[in-house]
């Protein structure tokens, strides 16, 4: 087996986040369910920007596995990423913005068809955020756009949970996989958000039991694939796939492994403004501890000090040096 160019490979949509303020009773008014993901059309996404007003909302380049890529790249990490955009203005500034950073991103963008994806994401004074997503461009990634010698390339492909929505992009997604394993390589799957698991239960515990060899989850999101108490869904995703990283807020992480279960309290935040990207960015953390060969409690430090980054300030993609941030536990860790 050839040594990797790649430490981490994403495949997910390409979103640009659309981020503004937002109070309970607006939410109430839209028919949203609080600190969930909705995908919504272009009239609803139009409607929606409408209703927040006029500058009332900042911009930025997104979606949650390209969130976990610039991390990984902020780190040092070399990364890629897969994902499909329009040739329009927002397709141009999310390619930009993933390339500045030293990102592959081979992707060739769609010249007619729906527009650029974004994401309009509501916070609440609670550092909740309930996100509307309108896929446009990204539902049209196929089988076609997956570069079988980039994920030949990659140590691990990071693959969006999200991506079960579109059927196009769901047989990409398998594709990668059976690429990335047929070649020797790790596949890691994001559950991405606990009604996504909802939609897609048997097929993601199908997934995680034959397909997956390392599992990204927030608290609800295992807890619902197994239909079960926390407890409960270690003791399941412990038999099912090789390793799992499990978020649950607050009270930090659980690293779970057939052999062992790692508690790793949260790293300390001094004040929370929105948690769009959290768990984004302790996959970021994670995966790159993991690629530069860390110890699985350092992986799961790194994770949480980079969505302790993220949830300080607003949108998905770091303002701090996360390698100076994260360069104290690495020098513990040799």
């Amino acid at each position: 087996m050839t040594k990797p160019r790649l430490s981490v490979l994403g495949i997910g949509n390409a979103i640009v986040d659309i981020i503004a303020d937002a109070d309970d009773a607006f939410i109430a008014r839209r028919g949203l369910t609080k600190g969930a993901m909705k995908l919504i059309d272009g009239e609803e996404a139009g409607s929606l920007y409408q209703a927040l007003g006029i500058g009332a909302a900042r911009e930025s380049s997104g979606g949650s596995v390209a969130n976990t890529i610039a991390g990984i790249a902020a780190l040092g990490g070399k990364a890629g990423f897969i994902g499909k955009v329009r040739n329009d203005l927002l397709g141009k500034i999310f390619s930009n913005d993933l390339t500045s950073m030293g990102v592959v991103f081979p992707t060739k963008p769609a010249t007619d068809g729906a527009d650029t994806a974004r994401c309009i994401i509501l916070v609440t004074p609670d550092a909740q955020r309930t996100m509307n997503t309108y896929l446009g461009a990204c539902a049209s990634l196929g089988a076609e756009d997956i570069d079988a010698d980039l994920v030949r390339s990659a140590e691990i492909t990071y693959l969006e949970g999200y991506l079960y929505d579109p059927p196009a992009a769901k047989e990409a997604f398998h594709k990668a996989a059976e690429i990335a394993h047929a070649a020797g390589r790790k596949v890691a799957l994001s559950l991405s958000d606990a009604f996504c698991v909802e939609r897609h239960r048997a097929a993601f515990l199908d997934l995680v039991e034959k397909h997956v060899d390392i599992l990204f989850a927030n608290e609800a999101e295992i807890t619902s694939l197994y239909q079960c108490d926390f407890d409960q869904a270690v003791s399941r995703v412990r038999g099912a796939c090789g390793l799992a990283a499990l978020t649950r807020s607050a009270e930090g992480s659980v690293v779970v492994t057939a052999e062992e279960v790692i508690a790793v309290p949260a790293a300390k935040v001094t004040r929370v403004i929105d948690t769009t990207g959290a768990g984004d960015l302790y996959a970021a953390g994670f995966l790159y501890g993991l690629t530069t060969g860390r110890s699985l409690k350092t992986c799961a430090q790194l994770g949480g000090l980079c969505a302790g980054e993220i949830i300080s300030h607003y949108g998905a993609r770091p303002e701090a040096d996360l390698a100076v941030l994260v360069a104290p536990i690495l020098i513990d860790d040799k």
